[in-house]
């Protein structure tokens, strides 16, 4: 019996508009043999989590470009904690400064990727992260 494949949901959370970098990750995740579960543009936080948590994913990363990171990553941190997804890792990137960074690690999200990072350095991260607290 083979194990079933590391599932990440890949949300756009807000009225960001840019969703390249995004198709770009989910896309080479895919080709890391994750299964991808895409949102689409202009999801809520709400709607992240409940996705999240009907596709019983291992992770979910959100690419956010318009600076409402500090408001958007610690809203689906709280959302995870109500609905129990504390074994679900909360990655991401976008442009977000080192120091807010630094806090929302501190905060519970794991690395966050700054644009030009190595599709592949993601996908190890991801797939890391997941052996180690998941089981896989």
């Amino acid at each position: 019996m083979s194990k079933r494949p590391i599932r990440i949901l890949v949300a756009k959370v807000g009225l960001d508009g840019h969703d390249r970098g995004a198709k770009v990750i989910a896309s080479s995740l895919r080709d890391a043999g994750m299964e991808v579960i895409y949102t689409g543009l202009r999801q809520t936080p709400e709607m992240v989590v409940n996705t999240a948590l009907q596709e019983d994913v291992d992770a979910i990363g959100v690419s956010i470009l318009s600076g409402a990171h500090m408001t958007v990553f610690p809203k689906i941190l709280s959302l995870m904690k109500e609905k129990n997804l504390s074994d679900v890792l909360l990655t991401g990137g976008g442009i977000i400064p080192d120091e807010d960074m630094k806090k929302l690690r501190e905060q519970g999200c794991g690395e966050l990727f700054q644009p030009g990072t190595p599709t592949v350095q993601i996908a190890n991260y991801i797939d890391s992260w997941v052996k180690q607290h998941r089981g896989f």
